[in-house]
């Protein structure tokens, strides 16, 4: 009987949520079969099998959050007794000893999960190639980890949805629709108050994910852990490490969106999702340009601190998903054209919302676009992404009266704001760029320069 304990899978793991299995006692195993998806501080990812044989006992429940190195499951030796507990038989060898052909792998903690050799790969090939083309299954009910995740957030049992899939699985619009029917909800977005008038937060560590209440109760305990305790880690050390300034300016917009209705009717971008934001993008790429400390980031070397100043724009989007606030970036976005830089601004939106956005999707950003004008806002005080310099807000684009030539008239107004680590930069710079970002917007036609 061999016992897989949670790995590093890379990213400096040191615990991470079992978010479904994949896998059941009694199962069938092969190297590098996924027996569960596992959310880190990043991301959901596969986790893949370094054994095969037959699966013993799940250790950890769904929902629990584990620390590196935690025994999570037992595999058995292929033909043998899944509920055997490994004791030496007749001959004196004990299951432990493992398949002849499986790989060695410490189980102690801290290891990271590599190298599975080529003993089992051929047999196996198939079996994972079908099982990556295919939503995953479970409890009967086909759908995509992403969708299940959706779905316990949302409290929606997927057995009672009624699965639209091209394949009969659950899609993420099913979930939603459900959601927005059951009777727990009056609406997604806002839920009714529940009948529990106060909340004792328990003194054991919780089990789930799910909030936890007693009644009578009027607050919620929501255990922190994944997306929502990294964000927290990396908001705190940035709001108390870079001294935080911010500005904003009113723009007069009305050309910009008469330039996105052009591009919406031009057959080259007739494929491609065109929005306020696209030049929005373009307006702060062509700004860092002109003022590159903006795009910098303050670090601190053993002779001292540094300022890096980076000649190129891993843009970052932050986007509101499931799973919480995640900043994907584009890379080298100063490369693109508008036709491209649509396209990767489509992609990011479609990865981030179906919850496929990867840990190198939100490395290395420069500087970050928070768009608050999709929730209504006009402008904000952003804190700024760890390891960048600067942050801009985009406020809801709205009809306003505004003064031209001395008559007043309705334009399409918004606010750009921002904000940035005054130590690398001061307010001269830091006005001159959010100018250069309202004069693109006031006139599109400097992009051209």
């Amino acid at each position: 009987m061999q016992t897989f304990h949670l790995p590093d899978v890379g990213e400096g793991l040191t615990e991470a949520e079992i978010v479904a299995w994949r896998v059941k006692p009694g199962d069938d195993l092969g190297i590098n079969d996924v027996v569960a998806d596992i959310e880190t501080a990043k991301s959901v990812v596969e986790l893949p099998s370094p054994y095969a044989g037959v699966v013993g006992e799940l250790l950890v429940a769904e929902g629990d959050t584990v620390d590196v190195g935690t025994a999570i499951i037992t595999i058995a030796d292929a033909g043998a007794d899944p509920s055997d507990d490994g004791a030496p038989d007749a001959a004196g060898a004990s299951a432990d000893d493992g398949p002849a052909d499986a790989p060695a792998a410490e189980e102690g903690g801290g290891s990271v999960l590599v190298g599975y050799g080529s003993g089992g790969e051929a047999s196996t090939r198939r079996r994972r190639k079908k099982q990556e083309n295919a939503p995953a299954q479970a409890v009967g009910v086909l759908a995509k980890p992403p969708v299940r995740k959706l779905a316990r957030d949302l409290g929606v049992d997927l057995a009672d949805v009624r699965a639209t899939g091209s394949v009969g699985e659950v899609t993420r619009d099913d979930v939603l629709r459900h959601a927005e029917q059951a009777s727990v909800f009056r609406n997604i977005s806002t839920p009714e108050w529940p009948a529990v008038r106060e909340e004792k937060i328990p003194v054991e560590p919780v089990a789930a994910a799910e909030p936890v209440l007693s009644p009578p109760g009027r607050i919620e305990s929501i255990p922190v852990k994944g997306v929502r305790k990294a964000t927290a880690t990396g908001m705190v050390k940035s709001a108390y490490t870079a001294p935080h300034v911010s500005v904003w300016t009113d723009v007069d917009a009305s050309r910009t969106m008469e330039y996105v209705k052009r591009l919406k009717a031009s057959p080259d971008f007739a494929d491609v999702k065109i929005s306020p934001l696209l030049i929005v993008a373009r307006a702060v790429i062509w700004a860092v340009q002109r003022t590159p400390t903006i795009n910098a980031a303050w670090v601190e070397e053993e002779d001292g601190a540094k300022i890096h100043v980076r000649h190129y724009v891993n843009l970052g989007i932050a986007a509101a998903t499931p799973r919480g606030l995640l900043v994907p970036n584009i890379k080298d976005a100063q490369d693109l054209s508008m036709r491209d830089l649509a396209k990767a601004l489509e992609r990011l939106t479609i990865t981030a919302r179906d919850g496929r956005t990867t840990p190198e999707d939100q490395r290395d950003g420069t500087i970050t676009i928070t768009n608050i004008g999709v929730f209504g806002m006009d402008a904000g005080t952003p804190i700024i992404n760890p390891g960048e310099a600067g942050i801009v807000a985009m406020g809801a684009i709205r009809q306003k009266p505004w003064v031209v030539d001395g008559e007043v008239r309705p334009r399409w107004v918004t606010t750009v704001s921002g904000s940035f680590d005054h130590r690398i930069i001061d307010g001269d710079k830091i006005s001159r760029f959010i100018a250069d970002i309202a004069s693109v917007l006031e006139e599109p036609a400097l992009l051209l320069d």
